[in-house]
């Protein structure tokens, strides 16, 4: 007598031999899940970012830029600053940005890197591992400043992500990781504790192109 067993392996080769109709013929559009903002992208991303406690700083050009990073790094007395990305530092140097760089991430005090996108709607930062700063600097430095353009600015993730794929095609990168905020975890008692699996603090600085 047939076991219970042998009825289930009957069915599946009778599912791999027949092939089952596909039941609907074309696929349904779906509206988008979350409607537009009637706000500027620049300011929906600033205040999802601030409330997340984000540090969020608009600078009008390059030159502003230079000025207001080099007056948080004198204001912090931040001494060791990690930068690998050197069309930043270039950029920063020719707009008076006489703060040197350092070479080694394990001892810095702050690091700089740019992103992929940033996310108005959940005033996220997407980053990728085919940036030139790899998978490693945005959460290994105790502090992360992120530099961004408005061009970089999309609405929602989805959005995001199909920039992504315009911009790589098949080679997508093997990472794509989503920064909202500080790193955070209440898996202690519930507790809420910042900076424990990457940056402590978080800065964006967002320069109009």
């Amino acid at each position: 007598m047939a076991t219970s067993r042998d009825h289930i392996l009957q069915k599946i080769k009778q599912a791999l031999v027949t092939k089952v109709p596909v039941p609907f013929s074309t696929i349904a559009n779906t509206p988008d899940l979350f409607q537009p903002s009637l706000k500027e992208l620049e300011i929906e991303f600033a205040e999802n970012f601030t409330g997340l406690q984000g540090k969020f700083s608009f600078c009008a050009n390059e030159q502003e830029l230079a000025s207001q990073l080099l007056q948080l790094i004198s204001v912090r007395k931040w001494e060791k600053v990690f930068c690998k990305e050197i069309a930043f530092c270039k950029m920063l140097e020719a707009n008076g940005f006489d703060k040197g760089f350092t070479n080694d991430i394990a001892t810095c005090d702050v690091s700089i890197t740019g992103c992929e996108y940033l996310v108005a709607r959940t005033g996220s930062m997407i980053l990728s591992s085919a940036a030139v700063n790899g998978r490693t600097t945005s959460v290994y430095a105790p502090i992360h400043i992120c530099l961004a353009k408005t061009n970089q600015l999309v609405y929602s993730i989805d959005h995001a992500l199909m920039g992504m794929t315009e911009k790589y095609g098949t080679n997508i990168p093997s990472m794509i990781s989503l920064a909202t905020g500080p790193s955070r975890t209440a898996d202690i008692e519930k507790t809420l504790v910042v900076g424990v699996h990457g940056p402590k603090e978080v800065f964006c600085f967002l320069t109009d192109d």
